[in-house]
């Protein structure tokens, strides 16, 4: 079959990602899906095929901890001739509670994978993306100190001090570089949107940013000890109803339900053309205060852009929106 458009997820193998890759293969078998991450041990391309009868699913290994892995991988990509990308979703993630992990590199792991990782993977695709393409960013509602998570508040001083946290971050709360790294997330969301219109946006490309909301069985615990491991993929998913009223929120979602709700963004009609906005599941709402600032935004593109490119014309071509 020929296939009219590409979608990519990263972390498509799994939980949410997996799910919405389930629901846009299922909702547009014209569509090639491209789920990536960086191993596929439960064969999720050929369960998606398998379960609706198609073949419009596809693995493609992905390391976003490794910007070797992440060139090497965009290469890969052209050499495929595959359609123009509909919609890039964003969306792999990592926490690493303990101790400070660094990248083979030598960059705070979770900034690295969470954002670094997905930066220039876009940059690297953007000759591939459609007219109107979509470029969805999974958020968290962890960065909004106002929303009481229970998580640590971000501290924002710099992305320098992200990718090579400063002593008295590093020493600290394993779970901080991950609030800060979903910060960057939003914070990068609408960078990204301002330069898209200052550039006049021929292409007609959208940027959103969505908070999946508290998912019990997600593998964000998969760095957590042995007993909140359990909890978290045993326990709590039973308890979903139980968790909202506790937590005075019906932000608590399955998987399933924000695989959905992470698809809609990406290929539903009636949020065609919205750009530089934050959702909630379903809802569009405001980010925290933090991540409207301006001056951060940009201290986190031009640090990315300059981390990311491998030399000047590269870094000219990256800050085409600028």
């Amino acid at each position: 079959m020929e296939y009219k458009r590409t979608v990519l997820i990263t972390g498509g193998t799994m939980n949410m990602g997996y799910h919405a890759a389930l629901t846009i293969a299922r909702q547009h078998p014209e569509y090639l899906v491209v789920i990536s991450s960086r191993s596929d041990p439960n064969n999720a391309a050929s369960t998606i095929n398998n379960t609706l009868s198609q073949n419009n699913v596809i693995f493609l290994p992905l390391d976003l901890s490794s910007s070797s892995n992440v060139r090497t991988y965009a290469k890969t990509w052209a050499s495929r001739s595959f359609p123009p990308i509909q919609a890039l979703l964003l969306n792999a993630a990592l926490q690493f509670p303990g101790d400070l992990t660094l990248t083979d590199e030598g960059i705070e792991k979770t900034f690295a994978i969470t954002h670094v990782g997905h930066a220039l993977l876009f940059h690297l695709l953007c000759p591939f993306l459609a007219p109107k393409a979509r470029v969805i960013i999974t958020a968290s509602g962890v960065h909004d100190p106002a929303l009481k998570t229970g998580m640590p508040k971000p501290i924002y001083t710099s992305a320098e001090n992200l990718a090579h946290p400063p002593a008295e971050i590093a020493k600290g709360d394993g779970r901080l570089h991950y609030v800060n790294a979903k910060l960057s997330n939003i914070m990068w969301t609408y960078a990204l949107h301002r330069r898209l219109e200052q550039s006049g946006n021929e292409k007609g490309i959208s940027v959103l940013a969505m908070d999946p909301g508290l998912m019990p069985g997600s593998g964000l615990a998969r760095e957590y000890p042995p007993l909140m491991r359990w909890l978290w993929n045993n326990l709590l998913p039973r308890i979903t109803p139980v968790l909202r009223v506790a937590f005075r929120t019906d932000n608590v979602h399955t998987t399933k339900e924000s695989g959905e709700n992470l698809a809609r963004l990406g290929v539903a009609k009636d949020v065609e053309g919205l750009s530089g906005k934050y959702y909630e599941g379903k809802k569009q709402r405001d980010s925290s205060v933090e991540s409207y600032e301006v001056k951060k935004q940009d201290d986190l593109w031009e640090w990315t852009v300059k981390y990311a490119a491998k030399d000047p014309e590269e870094l000219a071509r990256f800050n085409k929106f600028a």
